[in-house]
């Protein structure tokens, strides 16, 4: 199974100024992120941040918060405790109420419903805490959930990896911002393909 932009949607977790000195690996996590997000932009696929207690830990970095459509404050370590997932899904149409109420030329066509991006591409700090619990309550809301490696860390490599492991092993597929690059385009011949490889290179 490849990623299909059309229906996909990029979650970018917490990469908050005064946490991503500390974060291991921090500068090539945080370029990795800028490269999600200016595909994301590039493919018009949806993008939208999180931000853990920003009043201790600051917002998230500039050039990274301007790139997504929406940022989330969130005091629980899951996005999703603090509404992320309403935030996926398409909202609902409400009824349009007993058919006999109105005569038929008054009647609303029925609203088309939003278009369905159930899959979710997900990166960011820490990768065994706001990451780690993000994904999988986003799994369990039936997502289908990529985490992106190379744009995620932790203050430790070994805190980093064991994220890693039980990710792959609740159901998430772990990828790398090349592959989702790639898989986004699917084909040299894709309009965008080489501001898309301006990115990568």
């Amino acid at each position: 199974m490849l990623l299909d932009a059309s229906e996909s949607q990029l979650v970018l977790v917490d990469y908050q100024a005064r946490l991503m000195p500390a974060i291991f690996d921090g500068p090539e996590v945080v370029a990795n992120a800028l490269r999600l997000a200016r595909l994301a932009k590039l493919l018009d696929v949806p993008a939208f941040g999180t931000e853990q207690n920003p009043d201790k830990l600051g917002s998230n970095l500039p050039e990274l918060r301007e790139l997504c459509s929406k940022t989330l404050s969130k005091m629980h370590f899951s996005a999703v405790a603090d509404g992320l997932a309403d935030w996926l899904r398409p909202p609902v149409r409400p009824g349009g109420g007993n058919a006999r109420s109105l005569p038929r030329h008054l009647q609303k066509a029925a609203a088309a419903p939003a278009a369905d991006r159930s899959t979710i591409v997900l990166a960011g700090c820490e990768a065994h805490v706001c990451l780690l619990q993000t994904a999988l309550e986003i799994i369990e809301q039936e997502f289908d959930v990529w985490v992106v490696t190379d744009a995620c860390s932790s203050r430790t490599e070994r805190n980093r990896d064991a994220a890693f492991d039980r990710l792959a092993g609740a159901g998430a597929e772990l990828v790398t911002t090349e592959m989702v690059a790639f898989e986004w385009l699917r084909s040299a011949q894709h309009p965008a393909f080489r501001d898309v490889q301006a990115l990568i290179k």
